[in-house]
């Protein structure tokens, strides 16, 4: 018998963050592990009379071509994926990985052809999303690895997952609803704002957000969601600031990041681990090393890192930054083949000024500390 929690999921999936509606084409891109979850998508999109297909990911697939894979495979674009993002009405991505690692050992030159071979697509994604042509959104389904990652149980992890997705309860749609709400009035105490100023352990970070618009983050995107998130002004970021939570890209995890920013640009980089990684990704193209998004992270009922920048970047009381790709929607301009997501922790002893108005203290949103979600 399915989890009832799958089929809350699989319903805000489709009727909140999708909106599918009569006649749309739905592609639903998942592992084998995640049948149940995709099952029963498909099954309620079919009930919104939309046109769903699965497509099942064999992620050792992957490993094969971009270890054995000739460069000229590498930047191939296959004819599939470029309709799915070309004339798809939405497309949701199933993140169930079977292992998380398996990308340790591929060397980064080998990484970084294939991503950036795949900018253009990416960046027709967001154009079409900006455009209202096309939806998707990204969610997790609960896997052994996952589990294992956080030091968790399946069970526990399951818990875990579906508490942050605010399916864990029968009115899952009016908790979206009310974090949608809180948000938005942080987005309207922030808007026509100008200068931030992030203050905390080892970090001192300036940046300016003049003439850029924060997005509310509220399960269209993503699932879980639960953050608002702008650019800043390219040349702006100053300053510096020490990661909080292990960054994960490709598979790789870097730990003990710390940043040193000069108008806009890393100058300095140093990590515990895989720092060399860290500095290549940096190198990877003009945009790896400026920051593309800032963004608050405000759902609650996430309160721990688990390595999966999808939970980490929602934490309630947190801030991040990406570098690499600015988002649409915001106003921002930084081009990157890498959209790379760094979480710093509020909650100790962090503050945020903007305008030099407290925003933002021990990871408690002024605007919103009588309303928060608990």
């Amino acid at each position: 018998m399915i989890d009832p929690r799958v089929q809350r999921l699989a319903n805000v999936l489709v009727t909140y963050s999708l909106q599918m509606r009569r006649g749309q084409r739905l592609a639903i891109l998942a592992t084998p592990l995640a049948l149940p979850l995709a099952s029963e998508v498909y099954r309620i999109a079919l009930l919104h009379n939309a046109y769903p297909e699965v497509f099942l990911e064999a992620p050792e697939v992957q490993e094969i071509l971009l270890k054995e894979g000739s460069d000229k495979q590498l930047i191939d674009i296959s004819p599939l994926d470029r309709m799915m993002i070309e004339k798809y009405d939405a497309r949701l991505l199933i993140l169930s990985q079977e292992n998380t690692r398996a990308l340790q050992q591929i060397h980064p030159t080998r990484l970084a052809l294939f991503s950036l071979a795949h900018q253009q697509l990416l960046h027709t994604m967001g154009q079409r999303g900006a455009e209202g042509t096309l939806r998707w959104c990204v969610t997790l389904y609960p896997t052994q690895a996952y589990a294992q990652d956080t030091g968790m149980s399946l069970t526990e992890f399951e818990d875990f997952v579906y508490r942050g997705c605010f399916v864990d309860t029968e009115d899952s749609l009016a908790h979206w609803q009310k974090q949608s709400q809180l948000q938005d009035t942080c987005i309207q105490w922030l808007t026509g704002k100008q200068h931030v100023h992030l203050v905390g352990k080892e970090t001192d970070l300036t940046f300016s957000i003049k003439g850029r618009t924060f997005v509310n983050g509220n399960g269209r995107l993503n699932l879980p969601d639960g953050e608002i998130y702008s650019a800043p002004v390219e040349d702006s970021v100053n300053g510096y600031i020490r990661i909080s939570f292990p960054a994960v890209l490709h598979g790789r995890v870097v730990e003990g990041i710390f940043l040193r920013f000069e108008n806009g640009a890393v100058v300095e980089a140093v990590s515990a681990k895989n720092q060399d990684f860290l500095h290549r990704m940096l190198a990877l193209d003009r945009g790896a090393c400026r920051v593309g998004e800032i963004a608050f992270g405000m759902n609650f009922l996430i309160t721990q890192g688990i390595k999966q920048t999808l939970f980490d970047e929602k934490i309630g009381g947190t801030f991040h930054l990406a570098l690499g790709s600015s988002l649409a929607g915001t106003g921002g301009q930084n081009l990157s083949a890498i959209h790379w997501d760094m979480v710093y922790d509020l909650r100790n002893d962090g503050k945020v000024y903007v305008d030099d108005e407290l925003f933002c203290s021990h990871g408690l949103f002024l605007p919103i500390a009588d309303q928060a979600m608990e």
